[in-house]
Parts: C-alpha cells; structure tokens; sequence
C-alpha cells in the first residue's frame, strides 16, 4: 500500500514548486486552488521555452497563489501579480517546447520586463490557453490519450520517497551530501513502496482514481541544482549512472515516473490518501 506523502504544482514552469495539501486530477496534470501544474512558461522573444537548465536562477522565482492572483517573487525584486482569470484579449504567440508547437497567450510587457530582470536575460512569460490542447505522445501509454501542459511530455511526475532515500544512502557512502526531493521536481511523492518500485506498477489505484505510469524519467542537469538557491553543486548522475542506467531509454539515466490519469479526472486526491500500487506483471 502507497501513501501520498507530497503533492506539488508547478504554477510557472521551471520556477519554484508549490506544495498543496489536496489537489485535483485533470487530464493535463494536477491543478489547485484555480492553478494547474506549468500552466506559465518563460520564454525567449522568438518562442523557446526556457528552463533551469539554461537559467538556474529559476529556481528562486517562487509563485504563491493569494486570492484570486498569483504573487510572484524573487530575491532583490518587488512583486509580480498575474491575475488568475484569463484575459481573453491576451495576444496570442506561438511557442515551441521541445517537439510541440502551441499557441499561447502573451501575459503582457510588465511581465516581460519582470522576469527579464529575474533572470538576467530578455525574456517573455506566456499562459497556456483554456482552449487548446497538448496531446502527449500515444508512444508509451498504449494508445491511450493523455494530455500536457508546460510540461516537458506527460502530465504528472511521479517518484517514490525510498527511491531518494536509496540515491542518498549511495551518496553519503561516497561522501556525498543528501539531496532533498525537490531537486527532482516531482508532481506526486509516494511513501510505502520499495526504492524504484514506481517503475514495475501498472497502476496506482483508489476510489475511482487509477494513476497509471507510462514512461521512465530521463534526468537532466536539473538536479545538480539548489533549489533553495539558484546555485548548481555536484550532479548526482554520476552516482546514478551506476545503477541507473535504464535500455528502455537507449541508457538515459532515470528517477521517476511520468504518468497519466487513467481514471478518476475530476477527483481530488490528498496527502495522506493510500494508493494501491498494482504491480505490472
């Protein structure tokens, strides 16, 4: 038996997470208190999506949701505030994140000039719109459609709280520091499974949900990355890389699950709620 132990959105891509105690379960990811998971990305002036792996300052840029705006702030910097209702006259811009061409919608110049000056580099912030749609790729789940916003491919991250605790016992045998979870930037955190067990279940299951994970979790630079301060250290994927290692992925290092709702959109789940880790085989 799983426990949710964590739920975090990422309201603005990239960005520091949000921890929420419940949240519900829509077919682009996770969304709270009026705010989906990526549901803001940060971008260059032609339309790429920018990241911490470009920019590791983002990881201080720290989204609040305070009645009906997000405050966004930064170290040295007076406030953001986005309203959270769309404006429907928002010009629109086509953005590019990774393979997928989206329209999105401009969230104006004081934004622009705002986040420019967070990270140091010319920039534009943009909100997914309420009437378009990102399909993920059909490649890993079998057919079955599922949806994204922001993300990088998949609608939610999942990672079990032994696997971290397995990477950190590696780490400190090598004399290493522990690493907190939010390095790994994970939308959901389950207690009570085995180290990597998240990568045999076929499904996570409970009062109508069905959470299913489809694809390994290729990591990036992003974890060698202080999330508290903006500041990269030592990448733990040379230690991951020992074990790591998954041939499904041609050999990418992997912690974690993308996964996708199979069931129960529309539900709310909770931390603290149990979950049946259905294995696969």
């Amino acid at each position: 038996m799983a426990t949710i132990s964590e739920l975090v959105l990422y309201p603005i891509k990239s960005c520091a997470g949000l921890s929420v105690p419940e949240a519900m379960l829509c077919i682009d990811g996770l969304a709270a208190q009026g705010v989906y998971d990526r549901e803001w990305m940060v971008i260059t002036p032609d339309g790429l999506f920018l990241t911490q792996r470009e920019f590791p300052r983002m990881a201080v840029i720290a989204p609040r949701i305070e009645g009906d705006t997000l405050l966004v702030n930064a170290p040295g910097m007076t406030s953001l505030t986005l309203p959270l209702a769309h404006d429907a006259a928002a010009a629109s811009t086509a953005v590019q994140i990774w393979d997928d061409r989206v329209s999105a919608a401009d969230c104006g110049e004081a934004a622009a000039l705002w986040f420019s000056g967070a990270i140091g580099a010319p920039c534009r912030l943009v909100r997914f719109r309420p009437d378009v749609v990102r399909p993920t790729s059909t490649k890993w789940t079998g057919g079955v459609r599922a949806a994204a916003r922001f993300s990088d491919g998949y609608p939610i991250l999942l990672i079990g709280q032994s696997s971290l605790d397995d990477l950190n016992l590696r780490l400190q045998r090598a004399g290493r520091d522990v690493l907190p979870m939010n390095r790994f930037r994970p939308n959901l955190v389950v207690d009570g499974i085995d180290a990597f067990e998240e990568d045999f279940v076929g499904a996570f299951t409970a009062d109508g949900v069905a959470l299913r994970p489809v694809k390994p979790c290729a990591r990036c630079p992003i974890p060698a990355i202080d999330q508290a301060t903006g500041i990269p250290g030592p990448d733990p994927l040379d230690i991951l890389q020992a074990y790591r290692a998954n041939v499904r992925m041609d050999g990418a290092v992997t912690v974690g699950m993308n996964v996708i709702v199979a069931d129960g959109i529309g539900h709310t789940v909770r931390v603290g709620q149990q979950l049946d880790a259905e294995l696969a085989f």
